[in-house]
């Protein structure tokens, strides 16, 4: 994939310089992964095209395109700008956003869109002065929804999982995978499909969404839904500093007003629908959704053995110079309040 002239005359001239004529149209490129059906590119990158569009009277259109990038570069592939924006999964990069994974830690009891609001306000308040994402300009952050089993065998309790080939996503997730027992295989979200068919694992921790956006209920046909989600993950939508620079300051805040709280929102809303989708795809094409009770003995023994990973983030994170205790306390508080809203409105 290679980036595109951002800047064309509509009569098909190459416009140069930062403060184009108003004749001028910028081409804003977005390098994206997951299948085009799937939700990101399907419904959020599209809506926040159009945002975009709208909050620039048209000066700046977006380009969606889809990637075959390992999407661990992607956060490169935009700071080297050979792509204008992009999205990924912060724990596809080990070491770097150490603090994003705050979001992650199982126990949160919010759905994606309370979730993504409340690791925005997060982000903002404690966590940005880190810099965990120098080179980059942060436009949205988001989680998908809980985390559940997908596997090519019925998982009747955790036992089942001890030395079983599980896809790790990175982030918490590998530190739930130790714990299990599991050996864990690392692979990019767009590989997962062939590792199971191919035999290659015997399943993968994921959002419910990809039984139907990466077709996992025809390779791994068996979810096992905890009711208080294995975890969340935790995901990061950014735009180059250049191109933010070159298109001016009255066009980069109208990307800015339609980008932050409105877009992470808008993202874990997209993806919480998609799972509720997905289940019932997963459903009515043989998929076997065990949907657990808090009182269930699984749901228990997962309780007990991640007790104690909100201290093992804690202590990993003691460098960063943020006061990480405040910043958790912080987020519950947010998705709790978001999430008793939803209740109250009839939204969740």
């Amino acid at each position: 994939m290679f980036k595109t002239m951002r800047s064309i005359l509509l009569a098909g001239t190459v416009v140069a310089g930062i403060n184009t004529p108003v004749s001028a149209q910028t081409v804003l490129n977005v390098s994206t992964w997951l299948p085009p059906t799937h939700v990101q590119n399907s419904v959020v990158w599209p809506t926040w095209g159009k945002w975009v569009e709208e909050a620039t009277e048209g000066r700046v259109t977006v380009n969606i395109e889809n990637s075959s990038n390992n999407p661990a570069q992607l956060f490169e592939v935009v700071e080297d700008s050979v792509a204008d924006a992009s999205f990924s999964f912060n724990g596809f990069v080990p070491g770097r956003f150490e603090l994003e994974q705050i979001v992650e830690l199982p126990g949160l009891g919010a759905n994606a869109e309370a979730a993504s609001l409340a690791y925005w306000r997060t982000y903002k308040k404690y966590l940005q002065a880190a810099n965990e994402f120098d080179g980059l300009e942060v436009i949205g952050l988001f989680t998908h929804g809980p985390g559940v089993m997908h596997t090519r065998f019925p998982v009747n309790s955790l036992d089942d999982l001890k030395g079983k080939k599980i896809r790790i996503g990175g982030g918490v997730q590998a530190e739930i995978g130790k714990r299990l027992g599991v050996i864990p295989v690392a692979a990019p979200g767009n590989k997962v499909y062939e590792l199971l068919q191919t035999g290659v694992v015997d399943g993968a921790f994921m959002p419910m969404v990809e039984q139907q956006g990466m077709r996992l209920v025809e390779v791994a046909p068996y979810v096992t839904v905890l009711p208080t989600g294995m975890y969340m993950g935790a995901f990061s939508m950014f735009i180059s500093p250049d191109f933010m620079d070159s298109i001016g300051k009255k066009d980069a805040e109208a990307i800015r007003s339609v980008s932050g709280e409105r877009l992470s929102l808008m993202a874990g809303a997209a993806w919480d629908k998609a799972d509720i989708d997905a289940k019932k795809f997963s459903e009515e094409n043989g998929g076997q959704v065990n949907l657990l009770s808090y009182g269930n003995q699984m749901s228990l023994d997962y309780l007990k053995i991640t007790d104690g990973i909100d201290q093992s983030w804690l202590d990993a994170v003691k460098g960063k110079k943020v006061d990480a205790q405040a910043a958790l306390d912080f987020l519950r508080i947010e998705a709790q309040m978001y999430t008793a809203k939803q209740k109250d409105t009839g939204a969740n």
